[in-house]
């Protein structure tokens, strides 16, 4: 992973491939951002004249290179829109310096070192910059199936292949700050983690099914003190998880679900996080048509998301109980599958009538909320690529959010903004639930057309133990990119809810959840 320092020197001083600084859109045209003061002076105070010579304008996500002037010990400026000019007393948010550092970091790749000059007022700029920059810098190595968000075993290879920046140095930062250096230490563990989220997601199918993934969450456990605990297709049988088997049985790799704890000794509070883990999605028997499958080694999204958020947690040391559950199958046809109109008998009892096995998210979902809810956590929040409806009503970039509660749902609408990832609030009406009625078995896995995205959340909800505050994310449009990067966001997978999940986990920590 990029290699991530707090400056003491100036942006002039530092030896670097090149020297980012941030302009503004101002009224007269391109401004000058805080923190570039020795970059401008270099330039005898006109480096904005020269920027908008060169066709700069401050527009937000805006990347200018130039020639650095004599003065400057990296060869090259690397000048990056912010958008508007601030109002005075104000600075520019998080979300701006983090797409700002992103876009940055994307120009850089293949370099070997970034001097960061962008405004860096206090550690929450920081640590904006610093996620920005390292999400930013997130290349794929498609030579071996690991991006770099992992341990990066060959530097050479990742040169060759034009890999991710290697070194950012924040300058304006306080090495010697508490602060900041906590600002950048939590950075850095989480964009790992965010990184070995999209590595796992960008794995092609063939590599990755629901045995190798368990087996990487296995791995990290040991790696970071967590408990781990595997169930393989007899124990899932033996245990009566019909929904994970009933979507797993049609594949030659059999389903798994794992259970990753980190627990704190002086937690007060649980939280249990459920991810959605079909490692390839055809559709099953309702095969998806063509068009539709060719990214669909990416369903597995949301068990990533629980994966990483988990072992974040553990690096951070949060004070929290936090226990991830990975429904993980593979969804395929053949002579074995579950066929539309078969009845499955879920995990707790439920009997659900299939309709459409290729909504089948849902099913390994019911199984592993109704097996979390026995451990009474004080919250359960889940996480999948549900609902293509959920893409329609939001789009690409926003998830949407539902609970059983609405203090909740506001909350989680909050740390989601809080963090950069766009979200919406949705409802769960009443009206919907009628349409999942089954004659031959206690729900169906399909309700009305229209409302599709609700409908899967209220199928969800019938598995939530009573008294339990539970949440769903439905993140299948910003979950994988299937256009050109933008900012901090790298085409392919996304990473999509960690940062959101790990916020959740870091204010329950701080006692803000009640």
């Amino acid at each position: 992973m990029t290699a991530l320092t707090l400056s003491t020197s100036s942006a002039a001083a530092l030896r670097a491939d090149a020297v980012v600084v941030g302009v503004a859109k101002g009224a007269k045209g391109p401004v000058v951002a805080v923190g570039a003061e020795a970059v401008d002076k270099a330039f005898g105070g006109k480096l904005a004249a020269v920027l908008e010579t060169l066709g700069a304008t401050g527009a937000e996500g805006e990347v200018t290179k130039l020639p650095a002037a004599s003065g400057l010990k990296a060869p090259v400026v690397l000048a990056v829109g912010l958008g508007e000019v601030p109002a005075k007393g104000d600075g520019y948010d998080a979300e701006t310096l983090r797409r700002a550092a992103g876009a940055a970091a994307r120009a850089l790749s293949g370099s070997k070192k970034g001097a960061f000059a962008l405004p860096i007022e206090d550690p929450a700029g920081a640590t904006a910059v610093a996620e920005g920059a390292l999400l930013g810098a997130y290349t794929y190595d498609k030579s071996n199936g690991n991006g770099n968000g992992g341990s990066a075993k060959d530097k050479n290879k990742d040169k060759k292949n034009n890999g991710p920046l290697a070194e950012v140095a924040l300058v304006g930062g306080k090495p010697r700050d508490k602060a900041y250096k906590a600002a950048v230490e939590r950075a850095t563990a989480l964009v790992a983690e965010v990184n070995r989220a999209r590595d796992l997601i960008n794995t092609p199918s063939n590599l990755l099914n629901p045995a190798s993934f368990a087996a990487e969450a296995v791995a990290a456990a040991k790696e970071h003190g967590l408990k781990a605990e595997v169930l393989d297709e007899k124990a899932l049988k033996k245990g009566g998880y019909g929904g994970i088997l009933g979507v797993g049985q049609g594949s030659e790799a059999p389903p798994r679900l794992v259970r990753i704890a980190y627990t704190h000794p002086k937690a007060e509070k649980t939280l249990a996080l459920v991810g959605k883990g079909i490692t390839y999605d055809s559709g099953g028997i309702s095969l998806k048509p063509a068009g539709h499958n060719e990214t669909m080694k990416c369903d597995m999204s949301g068990a990533a998301a629980v994966f990483a958020a988990v072992v974040t947690a553990a690096k951070l040391g949060l004070r929290v109980n936090l226990t991830g559950w990975l429904a993980l199958a593979e969804n395929m046809p053949s002579g074995s599958a579950t066929r539309p109109g078969d009845v499955l008998s879920m995990y707790g009892g439920k009997t659900v009538e299939v309709l459409n096995t290729d909504a089948e998210g849902r099913l390994v979902l019911a199984d592993a909320i109704t097996r979390a809810g026995e451990e009474k956590p004080d919250a359960i929040v889940d996480v999948a690529t549900l609902t293509g409806a959920m893409v329609l009503a939001l789009g690409n970039r926003t998830f949407g959010i539902m609970t059983n509660d609405e203090a909740f749902r506001a909350t989680l609408h909050e740390i989601a903004g809080e963090v950069g990832e766009p979200s919406w609030p949705m409802p769960l009406p009443d009206h919907l639930r009628k349409g999942i009625d089954s004659p031959v078995a206690d729900l169906a896995n399909m309700g009305e057309r229209m409302g599709g995205g609700l409908v899967a959340g209220i199928f969800l909800k019938e598995f939530v133990a009573d008294g339990i505050t539970w949440g769903h994310l439905d993140i299948a449009g910003p979950a994988f990119n299937e256009s050109g990067p933008f900012g901090y966001t790298p085409k392919g997978g996304t990473g999509a809810a960690v940062r959101t999940l790990v916020r959740l986990a870091e204010r329950t920590a701080d006692g803000d959840l009640g």
